[in-house]
């Protein structure tokens, strides 16, 4: 069975282009929505993909209107494979996932989006060791600086709780006893 999705993302715009194509493909049920694909509550695409079953092909107008991101469409396409279903696509005439063709295509976007992601996580990296190797640290500063630690130390000495101290500087007990562990190694508190 050929299932349509179809989605504009405006109300302004019209999904009756997209409904007459997906009907001129063949196909016998039709999910359509107005709603951006930036929403991750897309009601109809849920619908869609919880309607097709094992042996049922999921079409749409383009690719984009099924996901926001490549890795987002590989990662629908796959649930979709692991479930027996295909997907086609009828502007991007190449991509079926039923032939072996389609599949090599699909497959080849998904290698590209990879590679666009170990680029990244590289540069990412690059960038990181550069910032160090000129003294900088990333994340965030400490809540506690230098003084306030010092202060809380005093504090828990004299006999003040540790939620009482955390309350006194607006700071979750984790950060009072991080903050007395980074600055006296063997504290325990």
């Amino acid at each position: 069975m050929l299932v349509g999705y179809g989605r504009v993302s405006t109300t302004d715009q019209t999904p009756a282009m997209q409904e007459d194509a997906l009907r001129a493909a063949g196909c016998e049920k039709l999910f359509i929505e107005k709603v951006s694909s930036g929403k991750k509550d897309r009601p109809q695409l849920a619908a869609a993909l919880d309607y097709v079953r094992e042996g049922d092909t999921l079409v749409v107008w383009r690719l984009d209107r099924l996901a926001r991101s490549l890795h987002q469409l590989i990662e629908t396409v796959h649930g979709l494979e692991e479930r027996g279903i295909a997907l086609k696509s009828i502007t991007e005439q190449h991509i079926d996932t039923s032939t072996a063709g389609g599949r090599l295509v699909f497959n080849i976007f998904g290698s590209i989006a990879e590679f666009e992601r170990a680029i990244i996580r590289e540069r990412t990296k690059a960038g990181v060791a550069a910032a160090k190797a000129r003294g900088r640290n990333g994340g965030r500063p400490p809540r506690l600086d230098i003084e306030k630690t010092q202060h809380a130390i005093n504090m828990l000495t004299a006999g003040t709780s540790v939620s009482s101290v955390a309350r006194s500087f607006g700071v979750s007990r984790s950060t009072v006893l991080r903050a007395v562990r980074l600055a006296d190694g063997d504290a325990t508190v």
